[in-house]
């Protein structure tokens, strides 16, 4: 489960993006709201933790962005304020639920499981398809036909970017932030590494889907060989 932390004070993203992730969560951390809007608007994310102040857009713009596009993801508001009008404007922007600093970690962790538990719904985790191929996200497994290999973790979540986001080029540094984050020392060739992994895996499927190459613009996955 991949959660996205919209967070401008760093030490705090950095404790709670390693207490999600002492607890089974894959967390990606963004420091103000244009970058967290960005990111949440990719779609790839199970649940977003989202700061009121942040600096460029404020959570409440962010909350109002995200939802104006049709994005239903579930939206945990964490701030400093506790006046009754603050939380009432953040549930009246879409927010699925409120907390206020300082909170407990096992509160948080029970909202995040009580907003999963909930909303199964709004965004079906079970099977991405592109084409002939099928990604199950449950299991991390690669099929076409009767074809099938499991990915590695950073296999899936390179494809499982691709595939959201299929036919759009995704440039190399948006593949960087996605898949290793903001914090990692991972370089462009780690995404040329990883992206020559998946075209052999798509080879052995026998797959017509392909990952093409946009010169000095990034990738793109295709559902048959043939430029978008």
């Amino acid at each position: 489960m991949r959660v996205l932390i919209v967070e401008d004070e760093v030490r705090l993203a950095a404790t709670l993006r390693d207490l999600l992730e002492l607890n089974g969560y894959t967390a990606d951390v963004s420091h103000d709201g244009e970058s967290g809007l960005d990111n949440a608007l990719t779609s790839i994310y199970d649940v977003i933790l989202l700061d009121v102040m942040l600096p460029k857009l404020n959570g409440f713009e962010v909350l109002r962005c995200l939802r104006a596009e049709g994005n239903a993801t579930p939206v945990l508001m964490l701030t400093a304020r506790s006046e009754l009008d603050d939380r009432v404007r953040g549930l009246d922007s879409g927010a699925d639920y409120y907390l206020t600093k300082p909170f407990e970690p096992k509160e948080l962790l029970a909202a995040i499981r009580a907003l999963t538990r909930r909303t199964p719904e709004l965004r079906d985790t079970a099977t991405l398809t592109c084409g002939d191929l099928k990604l199950e996200q449950s299991t991390f497994t690669l099929s076409c036909a009767e074809r099938s290999v499991r990915l590695s973790r950073k296999e899936f979540d390179m494809l499982e970017m691709l595939m959201l986001n299929q036919g759009l080029v995704l440039t190399k540094e948006k593949l960087l932030l996605k898949v290793w984050g903001y914090e990692s020392d991972a370089e462009d060739n780690n995404v040329e590494v990883y992206i020559s992994f998946l075209r052999r895996k798509l080879q052995h499927l026998r797959s017509t889907a392909k990952i093409i190459t946009l010169r000095m613009a990034g990738y793109s996955l295709v559902p048959e060989e043939e430029t978008p």
